[in-house]
């Protein structure tokens, strides 16, 4: 049972409303998640304003579906693997690569580093070794890269973190368990 409900549109204020209809129209329905984050229009707009500025940069799509199913399974965040796994396939990601990503681990070498370094941020709470950064320099990362996986992490660990105090409903199919 959520701890914090989703918001309801229905007895919502107006810029609450047109706030929720816009993840509408971009997402095709309004998550749990952040119809919940809603309660506080400035959380959403501050979430859905990172997300927007992440998708601008240089890591594509598909790579930050897999940073997020990294940090989602090594946070446990059921629902943001759930929504993830959907959200990565939606990105080209197969379903054992969306189980590769909760793993920190791909068949393509750049990815993989990428991946092993987002878990690695999340498991030494940012502190991570000057071998670590030059790994991803090697995989082939510039440093604007390598602070766009560190962005990307952060903005997993608040949604993984949101969800983990508000309780959010899972709406999404459940991922596919990892033994499978």
């Amino acid at each position: 049972m959520p701890r914090i409900k989703p918001v309801d549109q229905n007895t919502a204020d107006p810029a609450t409303v047109e706030l929720l209809n816009s993840v509408k129209k971009s997402m095709g329905a309004v998550p749990n998640l952040i119809a919940t984050m809603a309660n506080s229009p400035a959380v959403a707009r501050a979430y859905l304003g990172f997300v927007q500025a992440l998708s601008g940069g240089s890591l594509p799509r598909r790579l930050r579906e897999q940073i997020a199913l990294a940090v989602g399974e090594a946070n446990a965040c059921t629902y943001c693997v759930a929504a993830h796994t959907a959200l990565g396939r939606r990105a080209g990601l197969t379903e054992q690569e969306t189980k590769e990503a909760r793993r920190a681990s791909s068949h393509d070498e750049k990815e993989e580093a990428a991946l092993i370094f987002a878990r690695k941020v999340v498991q030494d709470r940012g502190v991570v070794a000057d071998q670590d950064v030059e790994q991803l320099r090697r995989a082939g990362y510039t440093d604007g890269q390598v602070g766009e996986i560190v962005a990307n992490v952060v903005l997993d660990l608040f949604t993984n973190y949101f969800k983990h105090v508000a309780a959010t409903e899972l709406d999404f199919p459940a991922a596919p368990d990892l033994a499978a």
